[in-house]
């Protein structure tokens, strides 16, 4: 590789080589029309190094002629997309994903998705996004994988292994892992906002999960929005060369997000050609969407802002990545009707997304088992999700259609049987305004606003809810009201959606709230109140099956939350690994004086992290550890006892966590070290075991020094960060 691409530079001109640096938008060519655009004389020209958000077989090797057969030098195009969770067959969001727990089906979900994109001409994925964040009116919280770093770091790592593999075939597309860094860390949830935070909490609780994809060989890094630190990320050298490329040892490529060089004339670093300077400088190596390298880099260079040496390394690692790919030796590696006619949108495809999104879904609540529902008698069917396709797809499945998803009403009918009979009524409209379907419509999600008044449309709900045996009511956000620009501070249900919701409780019928989101939600009144909760994120193309199938108990639920549930937005950050203060409130307190805590509400959650029921019970006993003092590189084996002592079979998700009782610096309160996702069969008992070394217990101190340090521990286990049984040790030098 070194050889061919040194070779290839050295028939380069200056402008061929800053034109590799340049990844505009496609626009989305019409076919046959490609050769007469600007952005197709732009590459005849050697000025553009790749395309994205441009998709079909058809399309892209039009385009992908213009760059072999008309540019001077015959270099092909990178061709990439944000394929999140899923490409046409789209699975559930990513944050709903996490709550799978299940690595293997996390890594399953990615190699479909490359298939199918690899099939249709996309060779490179906008994919993992793997920030951490613990702030829920951040809309990108979706994107996500939650609040964790040791899982998020395990969900990183078995995405970049899903989309690339080797890529030595066509059914491997390369990962570009987003957005670095601290996006997830924006101040006040509000997107694209500022970032300041220590080192050793940026190490320690924020960076793992982009370390865990870099050491997975992920091919390409895109650099988040925000300033962190006072710097944007964009031209912070200290996180683009010194943490990725010096610490790490990253030598693939880093792309800017869209406009990320242009924006820094508005963050205050000065006007374009000045903030293009900065960012290649830094470490950028390719400008998406701004043309800012494009249009500055020479003069940059002249004026000697900038030297050939870094304009030949970005240039070399775009080539790299290409050469990577397989595109030298075939430009049309991806571009293979016959697998866009076969390998996207299956049958098989769907039914792994169906079992998917079934063990996603996380059950909050089942006083009196409501749940499963029976297959007998009539449903009440109610809410403005209930009977709408385009939001099973959530935030960002950009390449899905809409109109080839299951809601849940056909979901219902499809597996209710022939003794259900399901009767449906919208009951609300998603809010009071149309704000969200203005939005909406913005994506091309035509979401429809009932005009009539809220009364009536409750008072149909009610008829409807009358003739029931019980009351599947499907509340929450629209997929438009998460993701990317979609911060709330609000984060309770909307207030029409409640008011239908308390109507159909004084029904006194038996009441499911089904609820979708792309965050975590104040819901403490609906957990008060309302008899069963199924959250069910936004599941995929198969959404509706997948609900169905777990509310009439085909599936048991499985799914654990991956982040904290607040009370109210006024807990917001809350999450499970916190530092202690040094006047803690005891745990499962309220109020105490001159103790760290609030007047209205306690410092619980409504559900902690980890948290998810199951249509079984299962027990936890016998915490046992090989030895209670230990030196050294010796392991520590744990070993616990789970029993399902419920009457169905089920699966469940062992976490187990650690605490350091006296460190160099302040450590959590509790941290997820391991967990297992096992199946146990009604009345079945198995023994779980977990081995630890000093290396799970290494953490960064002050000085950025990574080591573990002596003295006491506790170790947890359970079914939640909350439910543990604990046990303690001592572990010597």
């Amino acid at each position: 590789m070194d050889k061919y691409v040194s070779a290839l530079m050295s028939k380069m001109t200056l402008d061929e080589k800053i034109g590799q640096l340049n990844l505009p938008t496609s626009s989305d060519f019409t076919t046959g029309q490609a050769s007469n655009s600007d952005i197709a004389k732009k590459i005849a020209e050697g000025k553009v190094g790749g395309l994205f958000n441009i998709k079909s077989v058809a399309k892209i090797r039009e385009v992908q002629k213009i760059a072999v057969e008309k540019s001077r030098l015959k270099i092909p195009l990178i061709f990439g997309m944000d394929v999140i969770h899923g490409y046409e067959t789209v699975f559930p969001i990513p944050l709903g994903l996490s709550c799978s727990w299940d690595m293997q089906e996390v890594g399953h979900s990615a190699r479909i998705a490359a298939t199918e994109a690899g099939a249709d001409g996309i060779c490179w994925a906008f994919s993992p996004m793997v920030d951490i964040a613990r702030d829920p009116r951040w809309g990108r919280i979706a994107e996500g994988s939650g609040e964790d770093p040791y899982l998020g770091s395990q969900i990183a790592r078995a995405m970049v292994r899903g989309y690339q593999q080797d890529l030595s075939d066509n059914t491997d597309i390369m990962a570009c892992v987003k957005h670095f860094a601290l996006y997830g860390a924006a101040e006040a949830g509000r997107d694209y906002n500022t970032t300041d935070m220590s080192y050793s909490r940026m190490f320690n609780e924020y960076l793992p999960p982009y370390r865990a994809a870099v050491d997975a060989g992920v091919g390409s890094v895109m650099a988040s929005f925000n300033d962190v630190n006072g710097i944007p990320a964009t031209a912070n050298k200290f996180l683009q060369t010194d943490v990725l490329r010096t610490r790490w040892g990253f030598k693939g490529f880093d792309v800017t997000d869209y406009t990320g060089i242009n924006e820094m004339v508005a963050h205050g670093l000065g006007d374009l050609q000045t903030v293009s300077a900065l960012a290649l400088r830094a470490g950028i190596d390719m400008d998406m969407v701004g043309e800012g390298f494009l249009t500055t880099l020479k003069i940059s260079l002249q004026q000697g802002k900038v030297t050939k040496a870094e304009i030949d390394t970005a240039c070399r690692r775009v080539l790299e990545a290409k050469y990577k790919l397989g595109l030298f030796a075939n430009p049309y590696k991806y571009c293979d009707e016959r697998r866009a006619a076969t390998e996207i949108f299956t049958a098989d495809n769907r039914t792994a997304a169906r079992k998917i999104a079934a063990d996603c879904f996380v059950l909050l609540k089942n006083q009196g088992n409501v749940l499963p529902l029976k297959r007998a008698g009539t449903i009440a069917l109610i809410g403005p999700l209930a009977d709408n396709k385009v939001n099973m797809t959530g935030t960002w499945s950009v390449a899905a259609d809409p109109s080839k998803s299951v809601s849940l009403w056909q979901g219902l009918k499809d597996v209710a049987g022939d003794g259900v009979k399901i009767m449906y009524s919208q009951g609300s409209n998603l809010d009071a305004d149309s704000l969200f379907e203005q939005r909406a419509e913005m994506f091309g999600k035509i979401l429809h606003q009932d005009p009539r008044p809220a009364a009536d449309m409750i008072s149909e709900a009610l008829n409807v809810a009358a003739g029931a045996d019980v009351i599947v009511v499907a509340l929450g956000e629209s997929a438009e009201m998460t993701g990317e620009s979609s911060s709330r501070s609000n984060i309770e249900i909307p207030q029409v959606q409640q008011d239908l919701l308390k109507a159909l409780l004084k029904t006194g019928k038996p009441v499911v709230l089904v609820l979708f989101t792309g965050r975590p939600l104040a819901i403490k009144w609906e957990n008060d109140e309302v008899p069963a909760i199924l959250n069910v994120w936004f599941g995929g193309t198969e959404a509706g099956h997948a609900i169905a199938d777990v509310l009439f108990g085909d599936t048991n639920p499985s799914g654990k939350l991956t982040t904290t549930w607040p009370q109210n937005v006024g807990q917001v950050p809350l999450y499970y690994n916190h530092m202690n203060t040094g006047r803690p409130l005891p745990e499962g307190a309220w109020f105490q004086k001159f103790r760290s805590n609030y007047l209205d509400v306690s410092n619980d959650p409504v559900y902690p992290f980890g948290y998810g029921l199951s249509y079984t019970h299962f027990t936890y006993s016998d915490l046992t550890l090989s030895d209670s003092a230990l030196k050294g590189n010796q392991q520590l084996t744990v070993t616990v006892t789970v029993t399902n002592d419920g009457s169905k079979d089920g699966r469940e998700v062992v976490q187990l966590y650690t605490r350091q009782l006296v460190g160099s610096i302040t450590r959590p309160v509790k941290e997820l070290k391991g967990f297992q996702k096992i199946a146990l069969k009604a009345g079945e008992s198995r023994q779980v075991t977990f081995n630890i070394t000093p290396q799970d217990l290494k953490f960064y101190n002050n000085e950025l020094k990574y080591d573990w340090e002596p003295g006491d521990f506790v170790i947890m286990v359970g079914g939640n960060s909350r439910d543990v049984l604990p046990a303690k040790i001592n572990w010597a030098r």
